[in-house]
Order: C-alpha cells, then sequence, then structure tokens
C-alpha cells in the first residue's frame, strides 16, 4: 500500500480524488475468500467522510462470507472515460481506496450508510426512499469501509 504512483504526472490532487469518488456511479470492491482467492465484486456505494458504504442482502453469500474470513479491502472507481482511438489513449479519472471492511452493527450508524447511499442515488425521492428504509433496514446488511488510503490518477483532456 506505500508504493510510489509511477506516473505522478497524473496523480489527482486529493480534492480530485474526494471528488471523483463522490462523483463515481459504481466501483469494484476487492475482496480475499475463504480459499485465499481474490474476489471482485461491482457496487453502488456512498463516500461518507473517511468511509465508503455499501449495502447488500443480509441472507449473506460470497461477499459476507468473503468479510468475514478476511477485513482487507480495496475499492475502485473509474469515471469520466473517453476513448481516443487515433492516439491509442482514453481520458479518465481512476481512483482506489485501501482500508478495512466490516458490517455495520450500530443501528444508527447504519442508517447513516443507508442514506448517504438514497442521497447519491435517489435524491429526488428522499421521502419515498425514507419510507423504502423504513420497511427494508432489518433486510439488509450495510457495509463500511474505513479509508486508511485514497488515491486517483487521471489522464485529461490537453
Amino acid at each position: 500500500m506505500n508504493n510510489k504512483m509511477r506516473r505522478t504526472d497524473r496523480q489527482l490532487t486529493d480534492e480530485e480524488t474526494i471528488r471523483l469518488f463522490r462523483e463515481a456511479e459504481y466501483g469494484v470492491l476487492s475482496i480475499i475468500d475463504e480459499n485465499n482467492m481474490p474476489y471482485g465484486v461491482p457496487m453502488s456505494f456512498a463516500l461518507c467522510e473517511n468511509n465508503i458504504y455499501f449495502h447488500c442482502s443480509a441472507a449473506g453469500g460470497k461477499k459476507i462470507s468473503s468479510i468475514e474470513h478476511c477485513k482487507n479491502a480495496s475499492f475502485t472507481v473509474v469515471n469520466n472515460t473517453q476513448l481516443l482511438p487515433q492516439q491509442f489513449a482514453t481520458l479518465y479519472m481512476s481512483g482506489i481506496a485501501y482500508g478495512m471492511i466490516g458490517i455495520v452493527r450500530d443501528e444508527d450508524e447504519k442508517r447513516k450508510g443507508i442514506e448517504a447511499i438514497l442521497h447519491k442515488y435517489s435524491p429526488d425521492f428522499i421521502e419515498k426512499g425514507m419510507t423504502y428504509i423504513d420497511h427494508s433496514i432489518d433486510k439488509i446488511y450495510v457495509l463500511k469501509l474505513e479509508v486508511e488510503k485514497m488515491t486517483g490518477k487521471g489522464r485529461k483532456a490537453k
């Protein structure tokens, strides 16, 4: 996690990286399963303070059993992509967050996490979303990645 970025000329500022994580539509959560194999799963999410919140079914599954096996995780986002076929290149912004992930057990924080996701993805339907949350909060898990390090990189138009 302490490797230096090879293309420092493309390194995003802290502010650009945070904005990237706020604006990206989805990302890939990477964890280690019970067989010590990598497992990447696309997820919707919300950045709130220094945490990234996700939601999933409380029925369990590979994601939950993997998180219970190993708390180390990374989360990758890519946004603002544009192919430049004649230049054999791509404009992009990407970011990686590293940290420890777990199931949120505290009811107030669980609600905070799922409400952050609601505000990100359904800002025009908050009242209806809150009703939905009230009826389904016991059927979901909220996961929290406590961000220890976050980096961003991009190739922007000149």
